[in-house]
């Protein structure tokens, strides 16, 4: 049994007391690049090598020569070199009172020579030395994900110190509000807002962008991204360590440690099966030959073949390494998913509910209608609108001031800005006062409408909101603005109803125009509107009761209702603390296909570790079988369990590849 740990005990002895019990360990947050697994890969082959190429001598000088004292030393050497794992963890397993699939392989590797079968142990060992190796050499491979996140950071930034002069310095003694510059090609260091310069960044790896995104200033930045083109000089927001990068890197390690519910139940079946195993092999000796007096060496023999094929090797590997396979390559894509329950939850998924602003909409308000009179046309609008809503810090008054710079509008000089709260503003242009702002004013003003009434009851039914421009005498023109859909939400929405989502809802804080206004344009049957954040909890809540529900918000003000839903998706969570800390699974960017995409991972994740388990069991059965039927022998035996770890590996490691 493990030793109790004094409370003063060092981090070094916890460490030792670990590898003396035949495991390894570090400290999280250490040195990770250092971090090397004890029986890493190159040790294991050369092990391995060396073990086939005694076994091969020794089944070669059997075959030419008499058996002797020769092929015995060959065979040990083959089994003590290709054993050396097994049995050493084996022994550290027997301390601890464990009973594993180490365990099993040394006895019937030890049985075999018992009975002076050294060309079977012999075989026995490489074989399982060599599936062990191949499952290392595999599992590591489905870890490359995070080993490349971590490349991906330069290790040094070119820091400018207050004399303005340039410094290379490790990143992570980057201060925030240091003040870093990066030059084309390089990638960024640290998180930071850039404050000067032009350029485009590839950020795929933190947000799964396919493009480059242009970046100026004022712009956001993140650690591990490349700049392509412009130099850009970058205001440290966050330390290295606490960088977006860095915080994907420690939610992925985290989520491939989880263990998900089919991994759970395969760990609890694995720990009462194996001492079941082992007596269910001494009674397959003690019953025939002390009950019915059959020859001992005989059953011994079925005995030991028994305990190979009972090891649940492939059936324990089954789970994690597609586990581990999908989550590495969703973070390699910009989705970061915080454990194998929520992954397995996913490809179960019934019900989807999606809020409105900032989710299935871009969140800024658009001018989407233009509608000039009395003998103006649509740039002497904007124009007049522009010169009143450049002094506005309004929504509305944004949207506008974006429309302008769309269309690259030159504004005309203007003044003398006031501001009528809940009504609109007013300005001097060329002389003249130029109102914009709703009905209410424009009522004040007394100036008549009749003639756009039509085009006005138009825009509201469609929930949109509309900005009256006008003189102190005479309407000029009318804007309809609204928050648009997202360009790919159509087809996101139209990729969940092909998957057969059963229910998909809108959830909306907005009236009951401009819910529907979307929902209709989008394609989505049922939607709410006029909902507070506790509304959105209570229809979440009885949504998660008719199946598995998916809630997909912002991760800010949908808080409540994605920590109810039995998986909460937030999007655009690169660069936000809240939306990554509250979200079961974080969209880096603002990329909608990737709910379908990552719906398909799961329900792909389901379907290979069942065909992983169903593999195992049957592989074991079928040989079970065999074994009592007198056809089956050890080194079949090992062969086959092998074989089986081998295939649900790689069979979990075809996820890896899941395209997105």
């Amino acid at each position: 049994m493990i030793k109790a740990v004094h409370k003063n005990t060092s981090v070094e002895d916890i460490i030792g007391l670990i590898k003396s019990n035949g495991y390894d360990a570090r400290v999280q947050g250490g040195a990770r690049d250092a971090a090397k697994p004890a029986g890493k890969p190159g040790i294991r082959m050369i092990l391995a090598g060396f073990s086939g190429l005694m076994l091969g001598a020794g089944l070669v000088s059997e075959w030419a020569w008499t058996a002797g004292d020769f092929q015995v030393f060959l065979y040990a050497a083959a089994m003590a070199s290709g054993g050396y794992f097994v049995y050493k963890t084996a022994l550290n397993s027997l301390k601890s009172l464990i009973l594993d699939m180490n365990v099993l392989m040394s006895i019937s590797s030890i049985g075999a020579v018992f009975l002076g079968l050294w060309s079977e142990g012999a075989t026995v060992v490489f074989l399982f030395s060599v599936g062990n190796l191949l499952q290392a050499y595999t599992i590591e491979k489905t870890r490359d994900s995070i080993k490349k996140m971590m490349q991906l950071a330069p290790k040094e930034a070119r820091v400018i110190t207050d004399d303005g002069s340039e410094t290379m310095m490790p990143a992570e003694t980057v201060n925030v509000g240091d003040m870093i510059l990066v030059k084309p090609g390089e990638s960024i260091p640290v998180d930071g807002t850039v404050t000067k310069g032009l350029s485009w960044v590839n950020q795929a790896s933190i947000t799964g962008e396919s493009k480059p995104v242009e970046k100026t200033e004022g712009e956001e930045v993140f650690a591990g991204s490349l700049n392509n083109e412009g130099s850009l000089f970058i205001k440290c927001t966050h330390l290295a360590a606490d960088s977006t990068l860095a915080k994907m890197i420690q939610m992925v390690e985290e989520a491939q440690a989880k263990k998900a519910p089919s991994q759970q139940l395969v760990d609890v079946f694995a720990r009462y099966y194996t001492p079941a195993v082992i007596i269910g092999a001494v009674l397959v000796v003690a019953i025939p030959v002390l009950l019915l007096g059959l020859p001992f060496a005989d059953w011994f023999y079925k005995a030991l073949v028994l305990l190979v094929i009972s090891c649940p090797c492939a059936l324990v590997i089954s789970t994690p390494v597609s586990i581990v396979s999908a989550i590495g390559n969703a973070a390699r894509n910009g989705v970061l998913i915080k454990g194998g329950i929520y992954l397995e939850a996913l490809g179960k998924v019934k019900n989807i509910a999606f809020d409105k602003t900032g989710t299935i909409t871009t969140g800024m308000m658009s001018v989407t209608d233009v509608y000039p009179v009395n003998g103006i046309d649509s740039k002497q609008l904007l124009q007049a609108a522009g010169a009143v809503e450049r002094f506005s810090e309004h929504p509305l008054a944004r949207s506008v001031m974006a429309e302008v710079s769309k269309r690259k509008i030159s504004l005309p000089d203007s003044d003398s800005f006031r501001s009528f709260p809940g009504k609109g503003a007013v300005c001097k242009v060329e002389g003249r006062e130029i109102y914009a702002g709703n009905k209410r004013l424009l009522t004040e003003l007394s100036i008549p409408f009749e003639e756009i009434a039509q085009m006005e009851a138009a825009l509201e039914n469609a929930g949109k909101s509309i900005i009256f421009v006008t003189t102190s005498r005479r309407l000029l023109g009318i804007l309809g603005i609204e928050d648009i859909p997202r360009a790919l939400a159509g087809d996101a929405l139209k990729q969940l109803q092909q998957l057969g989502i059963e229910r998909i809802v809108m959830l909306s804080g907005d009236n009951e125009a401009t819910a529907a206004n979307i929902a209709g344009r989008l394609g989505i049957k049922e939607y709410c509107s006029n909902l507070l954040p506790d509304d959105k909890v209570r229809e979440v809540e009885a949504l998660t009761r008719e199946g598995v529900t998916v809630m997909v918000g912002d991760g800010v003000n949908d808080a409540p209702a994605l920590a109810v839903a039995n998986v909460g998706i937030a999007m655009g969570a690169a660069g936000t603390d809240t939306a990554l800390e509250t979200a079961d699974v974080a969209l880096m960017n603002d990329e909608l296909l990737h709910i379908p995409a990552v719906i398909k991972l799961g329900r792909r994740t389901r379907t290979i570790i069942g065909q992983n388990v169903v593999t195992a069991v049957a592989l074991k059965l079928i040989f079970l079988v065999l074994t009592l039927a007198g056809i089956s022998n050890l080194w079949m035996a090992v062969f086959a369990d092998t074989g089986a770890s081998v295939l649900v590996t790689l069979n979990g490691m075809r996820l890896a590849r899941h395209r997105f």
